[in-house]
């Protein structure tokens, strides 16, 4: 019997969320420390609204060759794991630069991609520890909005698919 699969598109569902710091060496945040805040530098912040495109954020493996004489077929196993070029673009905002200042070359920090949303116990959560490499304005003369590059380094090992902290007891 199958089961009914439900579909959903990313826009307005997935968040995209910036921390300065996780305390756990699992690099899974509590549910305090996913909280937004007032205070930038320890509180997490929603960069959701912001976010105009997303690319990269995810693992790639370089298979190694293993080529042997038996064989007219050249096979393979797998190789190194690497995460592949990651950025985010954002729209400019012309009355404040919190999003540039947060984001500012070297800045280190995590960037963790709730992939369902906000569910928690859902295992639909991407943590990847990351540095600003760089940050590009985007120019055109056409009609649309004006927009910035954040390119990011992933500095270790990404933890995938955890699970969403619980909401707190209120």
């Amino acid at each position: 019997m199958a089961s009914t699969q439900q579909r959903f598109m990313r826009r307005g569902i997935t968040k995209v969320l910036f921390l300065k710091t996780i305390a756990a060496a699992t690099n899974v945040p509590t549910r305090a420390e996913l909280s937004p805040g007032s205070d930038l530098t320890k509180s997490a912040v929603d960069l959701s609204r912001q976010v105009s495109d997303v690319e990269g954020w995810s693992l790639e493996n370089s298979p190694i060759e293993t080529p042997d004489l038996g064989s007219r077929f050249s096979t393979s196993i797998p190789g190194e794991d690497k995460a592949a070029s990651s950025s985010l673009t954002f729209y400019e905002d012309l009355a404040a630069e919190t999003v540039e200042t947060l984001l500012s070359k070297d800045v280190v920090g995590y960037v963790v991609i709730l992939r369902k949303g906000d569910i928690p116990q859902s295992k639909s959560m991407d943590i990847f520890p990351v540095r600003v490499g760089s940050r590009a304005p985007s120019y055109s003369t056409g009609t649309e909005p004006a927009k910035f590059k954040v390119s990011f380094a992933i500095t270790d090992v990404p933890t995938l698919d955890a699970a969403i902290p619980a909401a707190a007891a209120g």
